[in-house]
């Protein structure tokens, strides 16, 4: 009995050291905590949150509507469930103001659940939030199935009073649950931060305004807000792991020191440092090199704040570890001692800032820790907790009256400015214009040839009664006369035919210099025919890829719309998977197929200003040449991507189905992983060997997305291989490929990965189907330090290709592949193995 009671006493100590950690906390000036559309107080983590009648802050809404959610049992399961039970609705414009005490840097949280509703369908809500200075939200849209969201900003509060105002979209309403307003210590964020890229140092951080994207507690459980001194959630970091086999999680029930001064419980709280994700033993692994990497996935065209946490709760003496921190595979800190930082101690808070830019078309940033590169260092490395915040929320967020009024004129003089250049531009831009119009009417030029050299100059004339007014110049490729496209094919004769579309019929034909083309012949009564002719040939002439199908010219004359490709030898790819009497492909054939079509995708959507969405990815769309090199074709519902600040284009669903992507298909909201998702249909084609939809298959089988997710969730996507390429594949290869299509096929578009992920996880199937890797030897491809310069070589000769500089052929860009890299680090770690045997 005495030692029941002297466990319990033990327990009830340890419990109330943790709540004496927890609850000295942070007074903030301003705390308003307010549950929206209820009628009663909520009592969330011993936190009050007010209903929205209080008399201390005022609300501006044209129509007081409040709701009630009539399922409360949807939301049982979630974290602060009472939140979610009501919400205020907003059909116009409205406000909160809220009296602000202490100017300076806030929290500013947004509680959002869209439940059902008799009145509003909240699930299709649409809306924008600000406040003075920032745009917080814009064009919001609520998670669907009924999701909860949860937004978090830090900003600058430079006025008396906080206006936070909702605006809905055109026919739609906006609401919110819950909401929050709370001063944060001034110190959280220091002025300065180091630059990842360039290793120069950052000035401002202070006034700038955040989002807050990710925050996480790595090797230990999630943190509520009642265990941190301002409230913050800290999630659990396993979902962010690319490979949670080379980390493993620690954790240290001591004493943790803070540095005065420089850090408090406010920095994180102790739960964070008191758990790690630490590099797994190395002993396992060829020459112990690997790293520890986490990767999220992001909006491009911002910079983000990164905070690393760390406390060294693993040595046992001073200086015993030292690690590298990456962030993007670029170095961020090398050969880190924690002892030295933190002045000759351990179990001491230590925190690291650093700024990286996402640029446009990359929607990913990872975080990595690995072994340090000083000799006789032990493999090792750690990490405590992480926070990513998203900077540059709209707004100047300036603090007088007088320096947003100079902001104002100096932007104003600017704009004018501009317009006045502008319109000079574009005066002399159509007087030389209208000088060549007029020096070469009646004329027309040759295209150059695909091979490099010019073709002859074909004979054509001013078209006359046209479908489509299109430039005669190179802008929109070659315009090529009717007469010589019929001499071309033989006058259309049916056996040239090649394919058939939705846009028309496909013909080969021989052009009088002995190019062999495909003529594209549409329909020209099908208005969908015009849409497609006209973006096909505004865009192709702007894309030059060895992995695109490239548009030689076009024909409008007597209301024709036809097209001219370069000939591709082999057809398409579907129909040497099924459907015909073709030899079969071998395994390496079609990775090299996937690889070169999964390159042609991502340059379109990284290549130019905007994305380029291609919208009807598929096999039939993808040609191959005489040598089985992939092209990307057939770009008539291509769209260009979202403008900048946006997250997707809204259109009426258009594609192919079985490979439509079921989010475009519910929401109609197109972006680049749309295409992605496309092409993780053609992954499954590609394995399979089978149409996309068979309904003459038992009912599981009928769709090949349903039945080959299932194989491979279950780890056993080898049961359901072509039986003519099942024994040429190494299981590794096998099992890499399976993840990238199960990736590329999420419901959601932002669980996908871009197209410069696939590339890359196409490269590495390829090199474990040429190379006896074992799983140890797999692991070691995360050796950022090895790997890093290659890639940011290759990186810049793809830009470089991009821009069109130098005179690199076509052929070097195959070359220059990131099969190299893989090869020679896999080799290496052979090697390696070998010496060490």
């Amino acid at each position: 009995m005495a030692e029941t009671f002297l466990r319990l006493g033990l327990l009830l100590f340890l419990f109330l050291l943790n709540i004496s950690d927890c609850c000295i906390a942070f007074t903030p000036a301003d705390n308003y905590l307010i549950d929206c559309g209820s009628l009663t107080n909520t009592t969330i983590d011993r936190r009050v949150f007010v209903a929205d009648t209080s008399l201390s802050w005022r609300l501006k809404t044209p129509k007081d509507i409040t709701a009630n959610n009539t399922r409360p049992s949807s939301v049982s399961s979630l974290d602060s469930a009472s939140l979610y039970l009501n919400a205020r609705i907003f059909t116009g414009a409205s406000s909160y103001s809220f009296p602000i005490r202490q100017q300076g840097k806030h929290f500013i949280r947004l509680f959002f659940f869209p439940f059902d509703n008799q009145d509003f369908n909240l699930t299709t809500s649409k809306f924008s939030v600000s406040t003075q200075d920032s745009t917080l939200l814009l064009n919001f849209q609520p998670l669907p199935d009924s999701t909860t969201s949860f937004k978090e900003f830090l900003v600058n509060i430079a006025h008396d009073n906080l206006i936070l105002n909702f605006v809905p979209a055109r026919n739609s309403v906006a609401f919110i649950s819950a909401l929050e307003v709370v001063s944060m210590p001034e110190n959280l964020i220091l002025d300065t931060a180091q630059i990842v890229k360039t290793k120069g140092t950052f000035q401002g951080l202070a006034r700038e305004q955040f989002e807050m994207v990710y925050r996480l507690n790595m090797g230990g459980p999630k943190i509520f807000p009642e265990s941190d001194t301002l409230s913050r959630t800290w999630h659990a970091d396993g979902v962010f792991l690319v490979d949670a086999s080379v980390a493993k999680n620690v954790s240290y029930s001591g004493p943790i020191d803070y540095v005065k001064g420089a850090s408090s419980p406010e920095t994180a709280p102790k739960l964070v440092y008191s758990t790690a994700a630490v590099l797994a033993s190395q002993n396992a692994t060829v020459g112990g090199v690997f790293n520890v990497t986490w990767k999220f996935s992001v909006e491009s065209g911002f910079n983000y704040l990164v905070r690393m946490h760390f406390c060294d709760i693993v040595s046992k003496a001073l200086n015993e570890l030292y690690f590298n921190a990456y962030i993007n595979s670029l170095s961020a800190a090398s050969n880190i001692d924690l002892s030295a930082i933190a002045s000759n101690s351990l179990h001491t808070v230590i925190f690291m800032d650093f700024v990286i830019d996402v640029p446009s078309g990359s929607n990913n940033l990872s975080v990595t820790i690995g072994p340090s590169n000083m000799n006789n260092a032990d493999p090792d490395g750690l990490l405590n907790g992480l926070e990513i915040m998203k900077m540059g929320i709209s707004g100047s967020g300036t603090s007088s009256e007088s320096s947003s009024k100079s902001n104002i004129g100096a932007i104003l003089g600017g704009a004018f400015g501009a317009i006045a250049v502008l319109i000079l531009a574009v005066v002399i831009f159509c007087s030389i214009r209208r000088k060549k119009v007029k020096k070469h009417e009646g004329k027309s030029f040759p295209p150059s040839s695909i091979n490099g050299g010019n073709s002859h100059i074909l004979e054509s004339k001013p078209c006359v009664g046209t479908t489509i007014s299109f430039r005669q110049n190179t802008d929109t490729g070659y315009r090529f006369s009717i007469a010589v496209l019929q001499e071309a094919t033989n006058n259309f004769d049916e056996n040239l035919v090649i394919g058939v579309g939705g846009f028309g019929k496909v013909y080969k034909g021989v052009l009088r210099d002995e190019m062999k083309v495909a003529v594209k012949r549409g329909n020209p009564k099908s208005q969908q025919g015009l849409n497609e002719f006209h973006t096909e040939i505004e865009l192709l002439p702007r894309l030059r890829h060895r992995h695109l199908v490239s548009l030689i010219g076009y024909c409008d004359e007597r209301n024709e719309m036809i097209l001219v490709y370069e000939y591709m030898e082999k057809g398409n790819l579907r129909s040497h998977l099924y459907g015909s009497d073709l030899p079969s492909l071998t395994w390496k054939q079609r990775l090299e197929i996937c690889i070169g079509s999964a390159r042609g995708l991502h340059y379109l959507h990284t290549g130019s200003v905007k994305a380029i969405i291609h919208r009807d990815v598929k096999s039939a769309n993808i040609l191959l040449d005489e040598n089985l090199v992939a092209k990307v074709s057939d770009f008539g519902l291509s769209k260009t991507g979202p403008e900048l600040g946006q997250t997707h284009v809204s259109t009426a669903v258009k594609g192919s189905f079985g490979y439509l992507d079921p989010e475009y298909f519910r929401r109609q909201q197109l972006t680049e992983k749309s295409d992605v998702y496309s092409f993780g249909v053609v992954m499954l084609e590609v394995i399979c060997a089978r149409p996309v939809i068979d309904p003459t298959l038992t009912r599981e089988m009928v769709n090949l997305k349903e039945w080959g997710m299932t194989w491979q969730q279950r780890g056993e996507l080898d049961q359901i291989v072509d039986p003519r390429i099942a024994g040429d594949i190494k299981p590794n290869s096998l099992r890499k490929f399976g993840e990238i299509a199960e990736k590329c096929l999420a419901d959601f578009g932002v669980e996908r990965p871009s197209m410069g992920d696939v590339l890359w996880n196409l490269e590495y199937a390829m090199q474990l189907q040429e190379t006896e890797a074992d799983d140890a030897e797999v692991n070691s491809i995360n050796n950022i330090s090895k790997i890093s310069p290659q890639i940011e070589k290759i990186s810049s000769f793809e830009r470089s290709y991009d821009r069109g500089i130098g005179s690199t052929s076509l052929n070097d860009l195959s070359d220059m592949s990131m099969s190299r890299v893989f090869s020679q680090l896999i080799k290496a770690d052979s090697r390696h193995k070998q010496n060490l045997d």
